[in-house]
């Protein structure tokens, strides 16, 4: 292994004797991690109407969308492995600072690239979910820490499905710039709040930043990222797409081996193959690639039109508002699937989400003849994401070191964009191919729409079996920043 040891127990001993209120700390971290997860919807409302806002082509405005994904990719095992180093804290305030300037640049922005630039700058904030786990798991007794990280990985789906109507609403009544002044001012709330209630923790991992391995896991990312979410634009045969393809391979196989030489590595491979760390962001890329199916699905089929025979005529408002109550579920379930983790372990409850959210996408298949449907499918996929979002930290942590654990969390993080990523890929090919004629435009067909929910059921049932492969555990307990792990397990699980 090639971490380096935590600090001197000094500083761990105060913050023993004078452990901070954890309530107060999980409320904020929480609030901090929903308000960064509203930036993946912030803009869809605004989907349509880019083009003319921005003064571009739907294809150049697309960048509105890409460039959060290609920089929340790239930020997450970066920002993870510095705060490891110089401070979970430091670094978080870092990630919410980035959101406020981005908020402000996009507040700011009637052309495309400004708007770029500042959408990426939001994209950089989201550490700060996996930097919020990191910091439970050295600040919170073990007793509070299974519920608080099932919190604080739910809200990444719970900000999603709550932001779209209350963005929806704002693009509705109000100039579209106001959505970026009120996430800026949302940026800095949560900014005051980790200011005045969130302590700084202890540990540290010490050692010299990986220069060469962050740009190269960057680079070979945004090849990677870059050929799955513009491939469907530019062709996925064409030479542009496999030549990132081909590129995003080859700099990661020269990235691994740069990690697995240098001293002190970004990413620790010897950690990520062990067999819980791995299969565990193999299930993460699936249960991700789930997720974001039901966002790019639902909305859609609520808004056809209601000529077409299986539309439901909406309004992108109602269709955010029938969205919401899935946001509300994955709260509500997180406290269930920090129970069930304690008592059966994170694996049952990681199986027990993937089976949930494949009920979901079976029941859509033939169940979309009225709004309340579409709100109960939701609301059954909403509650097995998040019983599998809630697990997946307990599983990350309980495998490597605690001086890891904001590198880990961020590449586990990573691996959630990645399925994303695909999904908007599929997905889109689905529709945009299984069309029917409306008038003079193309409109996604039934068969299109079932086929899509079909390919998110299948996703959560090969989430199902990576997750059956787990090490099988009894009851979960956590090791806190206080309790001294030992000798990390071999490579290879157990």
């Amino acid at each position: 292994m090639t971490s380096s040891p935590p600090t001197p127990d000094a500083p761990e001993a105060a913050t023993t004797a004078h452990p901070p209120r954890s309530g107060p700390v999980v409320a904020v971290l929480a609030f901090g991690g929903i308000v960064v997860s509203l930036m993946q919807t912030l803009v869809v409302p605004l989907v349509p109407d880019l083009p003319e806002l921005l003064h571009t082509s739907a294809s150049d405005a697309s960048w509105a969308i890409t460039a959060t994904l290609l920089a929340g990719a790239v930020a997450t095992p970066v920002l993870g492995r510095l705060g490891d180093m110089y401070g979970k804290r430091r670094t978080l305030l870092l990630s919410l600072s980035m959101l406020v300037v981005g908020s402000v640049v996009c507040a700011l922005s009637d052309t495309l690239a400004p708007m770029i630039v500042g959408r990426a700058l939001q994209g950089f904030s989201a550490g700060v979910i996996p930097l919020g786990i990191s910091i439970m798991r050295d600040e919170l007794p073990a007793e509070r820490l299974g519920s608080a990280m099932a919190l604080m990985s739910s809200s990444l789906g719970v900000g999603g499905a709550l932001g779209l109507p209350g963005a929806a609403a704002l693009a509705e009544h109000a100039d579209w710039h106001v959505l970026f002044w009120v996430s800026a001012s949302l940026g800095v709330v949560v900014i005051a709040l980790v200011l005045a209630l969130v302590p700084e923790s202890p540990v540290r991992g010490g050692g010299r930043f990986d220069l060469v391995g962050a740009v190269g896991l960057s680079a070979g990312l945004l090849c990677l990222l870059l050929a799955i979410s513009k491939g469907a634009d530019w062709g996925w045969a064409s030479g542009v797409t496999t030549g990132l393809f081909a590129a995003a391979v080859a700099v990661l196989l020269l990235w691994s081996r740069w990690e697995l030489r240098v001293r002190g590595p970004l990413v620790d491979l010897r950690t990520t193959v062990r067999r819980q760390v791995l299969l565990t962001n193999l299930a993460s890329i699936v249960i991700g690639f789930a997720m974001f199916g039901m966002s790019l699905v639902l909305p859609q089929l609520l808004q056809m039109p209601e000529a077409t025979g299986y539309g439901l005529g909406q309004s992108m408002m109602t269709a955010g508002l029938c969205l919401g109550p899935s946001g509300l579920v994955m709260m509500a379930i997180s406290p269930l699937s920090a129970r069930i983790t304690a008592t059966s372990g994170p694996k049952t409850s990681l199986m027990l989400g993937a089976g949930v959210i494949a009920v979901g996408y079976g029941m859509g298949i033939f169940l979309m003849d009225a709004v309340w449907q579409i709100v109960v499918i939701s609301c059954v996929i909403g509650a097995g994401i998040g019983l599998a979002y809630s697990a997946m930290p307990a599983l990350i942590m309980s495998a490597v070191p605690v001086s890891e654990t904001g590198a880990a969390n961020g590449l586990n993080t990573l691996m959630r964009s990645i399925g994303t990523s695909t999904a908007s890929a599929v997905v889109g090919v689905v529709l945009a191919h299984m069309t029917t004629a409306f008038g003079p435009v193309a409109l996604p067909s039934l068969d299109g729409f079932r086929t899509a929910f079909a390919i998110g059921g299948g996703a959560a049932l090969v989430a199902l079996a990576v997750a059956s492969l787990l090490p099988g555990r009894g009851p979960d307990r956590l090791t806190t920043s206080s309790e001294r792990p030992g000798t990390p397990e071999p490579v290879g699980g157990r």
